[in-house]
């Protein structure tokens, strides 16, 4: 199993959660809530208001996210889903462990090493953006998320 930080649309209560639910794809087991130990911008950016981790280590806020523990099937589709290299890369970083679900605070590991798709391919103008420290679909950005199913 490895591990995987979400900060955008596969979170829990956001619009592409389902799909880390979904058996046919591998097993996703929720781990807990994280943030990074790095700052990082994350940016809604894109005709289909896309959130969107730039690869840009020591820029913009620690972002929150959740952690999964993910089969290799789910890290193959998550590859697929997230469009892997093209549209994000998939690289480790260290994540900060916030709230571990099912144990006991003390027996939770501080940070660990997660994969998550972050992107060192955007236009340029994106590093003007707004920097989020968590994403909601919903949130008072105002920028609606187009679900792939729209697309």
């Amino acid at each position: 199993m490895a591990h995987v930080f979400v900060y955008g649309t596969l979170k829990r209560g956001q619009p592409n959660h389902k799909v880390m639910l979904d058996g046919a794809h591998g097993s996703a087991a929720f781990c807990g809530h994280g943030h990074t130990a790095e700052p990082y911008p994350l940016v809604i950016a894109g005709e289909h208001n896309v959130p969107r981790l730039l690869n840009l280590p020591g820029k913009g806020h620690r972002v929150a996210g959740e952690i999964y523990a993910v089969d290799e099937q789910m890290l193959r589709f998550l590859d697929d889903f997230e469009d892997c290299p093209r549209m994000y890369q998939r690289t480790v970083l260290r994540v900060q462990v916030l709230q571990w679900e099912g144990r006991e605070a003390a027996a939770a590991p501080a940070s660990l090493q997660c994969f998550v798709y972050s992107t060192a391919t955007y236009a340029p103008e994106w590093v003007d953006l707004p920097y989020l420290d968590s994403y909601d679909s919903e949130g008072q950005h105002g920028l609606r998320y187009n679900p792939r199913e729209n697309r």
